[in-house]
């Protein structure tokens, strides 16, 4: 079984499901298996960790960009 090429391409993933998957991966993991299914799915894994990341990272860096920016002055103000 090869879950890599099961798998729906990255950009058509969300946060949520890769995170789900992730989840349903961990839980294959602990179960018994042969040795390459066990490496597959650790790729498997492995890929949808960086995948999470990335999410999390732009999210973090739309939240940085909001509250960086410098709030308007009181002489800014439209009222």
């Amino acid at each position: 079984m090869t879950t890599s090429t099961d798998a729906p391409e990255p950009s058509s993933v969300t946060y949520e499901q890769a995170q789900a998957e992730l989840g349903r991966v961990i839980q294959r993991l602990e179960s018994r298996l042969g040795l390459e299914e066990a490496l597959d799915l650790w790729e498997r894994g492995e890929e949808l960790v960086e995948m999470c990341t990335q999410f999390l990272d732009g999210a973090r860096a739309r939240v940085d960009a909001r509250t960086s920016s410098p709030a308007p002055a009181k002489d800014d103000a439209p009222f």
